[in-house]
């Protein structure tokens, strides 16, 4: 199987990776093994973890950071945005249509039972517009590439896309380590993201605020995986950071507790799922939510980033019609492909994939973080046959896909340069007006072979470099 690797073409430098390579050339070894010993240091230092559930041993675990940059041109930058924003375009479009006219069903382009028996879909969004018009505030589109120009979406993430803090922090870390190299290569920056999220969620204030909206970030707590992100976003934002006890509904607004008293919430950027927002409306368990806040929210009083309900929009079943719903809404073929995708729902898919379980990657329709998933080559015959079982008990749960040629990056190893399989999610802001910051977080299997980048499950990150040409 022939890798594309982004940094070397017939043995030269890629022309992204021509100023670096030059550089790497003229380093010592031993300098880098400390820079990246270093880089280590600065992450611990910072608290830079994420938490493994299941797990009584290391629950907090230093998310690894590998000093190698991947490396974007302009060029090709400007031709994936051109498709992410194709993309959110359409979902957000979808998450109106669905929860409104139904369109889209209508017009038979997808099935109606794929909306209306999934657990994302929530009827108590049908008949409600957020303010703005706008759903899908925040996004995260995973991307991989197979070659020179063949990059396709992995999946969508637009319920409570997490890494954005991973982003950043491995930009100011590598302008620490190497403040030379990027006199040498021009880099775009990224980050003024805290400050383009904070005017992103600003201009979709809810109709009746005037002056400038009051923001508080939603965090279920110090227990949860993602808390150094939501605190991180809110220190850079300059906003409250809140849990459900610091809220309730005052006079038909969400209010959250200070010193002064209850101050009224205006745009809150939730990092908690659905279920746990409102123990009125969803679980009336939840202590992580606020009481009557899809009262006010329904009342327009109150701006939800993102909205209840778009977490539909991240099933991988809905994935699997993602060409027909993007050429549905804008009249146009996707830019950005599909991978190609089996729907074990139907039997001629579910057949295929039983036959071909050693070849496929077969993944739950709600799954996340690696979780769920068969790797079929890299599984025993005992692991595939186990497998099966569970397709043919639930089909409609999963979906199946081909073990691509992903692309890969070098990551820095004791013996030098040894290349690891990458995926790449930009964050897209969506308000008024759709806005990138130029690069993402690159997620990298640093398990020789591995086709997992997930940080639960050994993968590691790096900074994403879009050059200025």
């Amino acid at each position: 199987m022939t890798l594309f690797d982004e940094m070397r073409l017939g043995g030269q430098a890629r022309d992204p990776y021509e100023d670096y390579q030059s550089w790497f050339d003229r380093q010592d070894p031993k300098r880098l093994k400390q820079k990246a010993d270093d880089a280590e240091r600065v992450f611990r230092r910072t608290g830079i973890t994420f938490a493994v559930y299941g797990e009584q041993e290391a629950a907090e675990r230093l998310i690894p950071f590998d000093i190698v940059p991947r490396i974007i041109s302009g060029k090709e930058w400007r031709r994936l945005v051109q498709g992410i924003e194709q993309r959110v375009q359409a979902l957000n479009a979808f998450l109106e249509d669905i929860y409104h006219r139904q369109e889209i069903l209508r017009a038979g382009r997808i099935p109606k039972e794929i909306i209306s028996n999934n657990e994302a879909f929530l009827p108590e969004m049908i008949g409600v517009r957020p303010p703005g018009g706008v759903y899908t505030h925040i996004t995260g589109v995973d991307i991989v590439r197979t070659g020179e120009n063949d990059f396709f979406v992995l999946e969508d993430n637009a319920r409570t896309p997490s890494g954005v803090s991973y982003m950043l922090e491995n930009r100011e870390t590598m302008m620490q380590l190497f403040p030379e190299l990027f006199q040498q290569v021009k880099v775009l920056p990224v980050e003024n993201y805290p400050q383009l999220l904070r005017e992103s969620l600003r201009s979709v204030k809810p109709e009746h605020c005037d002056g400038k909206p009051t923001i508080a970030v939603l965090t279920p707590g110090s227990f949860n995986s993602a808390y150094f992100e939501h605190a991180f976003l809110a220190d850079q934002m300059g906003v409250e950071l809140v849990e459900g006890p610091d809220l309730r509904v005052v006079d038909g607004h969400v209010a959250m507790r200070t010193t002064q008293g209850y101050r009224r919430i205006d745009v809150l950027y939730r990092r908690i799922d659905d279920d746990y927002l409102d123990p009125l409306t969803f679980r009336p368990d939840s202590v992580l939510g606020v009481p009557g806040i899809m009262d006010v929210y329904r009342a327009g009083n109150i701006t939800i980033a993102n909205a209840p309900g778009t977490g539909i929009s991240d099933d991988k079943a809905i994935y699997s019609y993602m060409p027909e719903i993007v050429e549905f809404y804008t009249g146009r073929k996707a830019i950005l492909q599909n991978v190609p995708t089996w729907r074990c729902s139907e039997p001629d898919s579910l057949s295929y994939v039983l036959e071909h379980l050693d070849e496929l990657v077969v993944k739950e329709v709600h799954g996340s973080g690696g979780y769920g998933m068969l790797v079929g080559p890299a599984a025993s015959k005992k692991e595939r046959a186990a497998f099966a079982k569970k397709l043919k008990a639930r089909p409609k749960n999963y979906i199946a896909q081909p073990t691509l040629s992903l692309s890969t990056c070098p990551i820095l190893t004791s013996k030098g340069l040894a290349p690891r399989h990458v995926d790449l999610r930009p964050f897209v802001l969506v308000s008024d007006r759709i806005r990138i910051v130029p690069g993402g977080l690159t997620r990298v299997a640093l398990k020789k072979g591995s086709l997992v980048v997930n940080s639960s499950q050994g993968g590691g990150t790096k900074d994403t470099w879009v050059l200025d040409d």
